[in-house]
C-alpha cells in the first residue's frame, strides 16, 4: 500500500513538471514569435520608406512627414530616430526625461543595438535618418515569464519535498511512540512480578546487600519504563539544579561501566536551575555517555563538565573514541541514521527530541577529531533567580 502511494506520489510530481514544461516551451516559442513579428513589423516600415524615398518626385519635407507618420502609427515598439542633417533626435513610445538625459539616452541606444539592428532611411544614396528600436514592454514581460515559471517549478517541488519529509517523519514518530508504550506496557508485568520476589527473598533471610541491589535494578527498570511511557506525549517540566542531575546520570553510568573507562566530571559548587525532567534528560545523558562508550570499544576516557554561558546551562561530554566525520555532524540526530554495523540510529534521535522539542534548548556536535575523539555539548535555557 505504502509503495502505490509512494508510485502515485512521484508520478503526479512526474506530470506536474512535464506539463509545467510543456507551458514553459510554448512560452519560449510565442516570445520568439513575437519578437520576430515585432522585427518584421520595423522591416516593413523601412522597405516602405525606401521605395517612397526612392521616388524623384518627393522632397524632403514630404518625406519628414511619411518618415513622422509611419513612426506615429506604431503605439508599441520603443523608438529613437536621429537626423542626420540637423543631428535632432525624437522619441517614439518612450519616456521623454531619457530623451533629454545624453547619458540615458546613448545607454537606450546601446541596448537597441544588441537587440535588433538599427534600420538606415536613405535618399538619393545618403543615410539621412536613423532609427533605433527594440522589445516592446510586453516582450520584456514575456522574456521573464519563463524564469518565473521554473522558480514556480522548484518551489512547487520543494513544497511536495517537505510534505512528504514532514508525513514520513510523522509516521516514524508515530511508530516509535507505539512501540515505546507497548514496551513499556510488558516490562511493567514482570517486573511487578520482581518486587515481589525481592519480598520474598527478604523473608528467606537472604543476604540484605543482594536484595539492596536487586531494588537498584528494579527501581532502574522502572524508570526505564516511565521513560518509554512519555515518549510521544509532552513531558512535565519542574524547576530542577541541572549539576546535581548530571551528577545523579554520571554516577550511575559510572558504577556499571567497564572498569577500562576512565569518568571524569567537572561541576561547579553552585546550583544552576534550569526547567527540566529529570528521567528525560537522564536518558539524554545516558545516550550521549553509552554513544561514546561504544565509539572507544568499551576502553577509553569520558568527561563531563557542567558550566554556564550566558542565560545559558552548558553540559560537555567528550569520549576518546574514533571520532565522527564532519559530514555526519547533522545526519547523526536524525532517525535510524546509523554509522554501526548493529543498531537503529534511535539513541542520537531521541536525544535531539528530549532536548530541542521538550526542554526548547539545543544539542550538537563540538567538535570531532579522528581516532581523538568526539565532543558534544548540550544547552538548556537558565531560570533566572533573584
Amino acid at each position: 500500500m505504502q509503495q502505490n502511494t509512494s508510485i502515485v506520489r512521484w508520478f503526479f510530481i512526474m506530470a506536474t513538471a512535464i506539463v509545467v514544461g510543456l507551458i514553459v516551451w510554448n512560452t519560449l516559442s510565442f516570445f520568439n514569435e513575437l519578437k520576430e513579428n515585432e522585427r518584421q513589423k520595423m522591416q516593413i516600415f523601412a522597405e516602405a520608406f525606401k521605395e517612397v524615398s526612392s521616388s524623384t518626385i518627393l522632397i524632403n519635407a514630404n518625406i519628414s512627414k511619411i518618415s513622422t507618420e509611419a513612426i506615429r502609427l506604431n503605439s508599441t515598439t520603443p523608438m529613437i530616430s536621429f537626423s542626420h542633417a540637423d543631428s535632432i533626435y525624437n522619441s517614439k513610445n518612450i519616456d521623454a526625461r531619457i530623451l533629454k538625459s545624453p547619458s540615458k539616452r546613448d545607454a537606450l541606444i546601446q541596448r537597441f543595438k544588441s537587440e535588433y539592428k538599427p534600420l538606415e532611411l536613405k535618399y538619393e544614396g545618403k543615410i539621412f535618418q536613423t532609427v533605433y528600436y527594440g522589445n516592446s514592454p510586453l516582450i520584456n514581460k514575456l522574456k521573464y515569464y519563463p524564469a518565473i515559471l521554473i522558480v514556480i517549478l522548484m518551489l512547487f517541488v520543494t513544497v511536495i519535498y517537505y510534505f512528504n519529509e514532514t508525513a514520513k517523519s510523522s509516521l516514524q514518530n508515530k511508530l516509535w511512540a507505539g512501540m515505546a508504550k507497548e514496551t513499556a506496557h510488558q516490562i511493567g508485568t514482570p517486573l511487578s512480578s520482581l518486587v515481589g520476589w525481592t519480598e520474598i527473598l527478604r523473608s528467606e533471610q537472604v543476604n540484605p546487600e543482594y536484595i539492596l541491589e536487586m531494588e537498584k535494578d528494579i527501581k532502574r527498570l522502572e524508570t526505564i519504563t516511565d521513560r518509554f511511557s512519555k515518549v510521544g506525549s509532552k513531558p512535565k517540566l519542574a524547576k530542577v539544579d541541572i549539576v546535581s542531575e548530571t551528577i545523579l546520570a554520571y554516577d550511575y553510568l559510572k558504577s556499571r561501566s567497564s572498569k577500562l573507562i576512565n569518568f571524569n566530571i567537572n561541576t561547579p559548587k553552585k546550583p544552576i536551575y534550569v526547567q527540566l525532567n529529570s528521567q528525560l534528560y537522564g536518558w539524554t545523558i545516558e545516550n550521549l555517555v553509552k554513544n561514546g562508550i561504544d565509539a572507544m570499544r568499551g576502553k577509553g576516557k569520558i568527561e563531563v563538565i557542567v558550566e554556564t554561558s550566558h542565560k545559558n546551562a552548558l553540559v560537555f561530554i567528550t569520549d576518546t573514541g574514533k571520532g565522527i566525520p564532519k559530514r555526519y555532524h547533522k545526519r547523526i540526530f536524525t532517525t535510524g541514521f546509523t554509522s554501526k554495523k548493529r543498531g537503529w540510529g534511535l539513541g542520537l534521535s531521541l536525544a535531539k527530541r528530549i532536548i530541542h522539542e521538550y526542554h526548547s534548548g539545543s544539542i550538537r556536535v563540538l567538535k570531532s577529531v579522528q581516532d581523538k575523539g568526539t565532543t558534544f555539548v548540550i544547552s538548556l535555557p537558565i531560570i533566572d533567580t533573584p
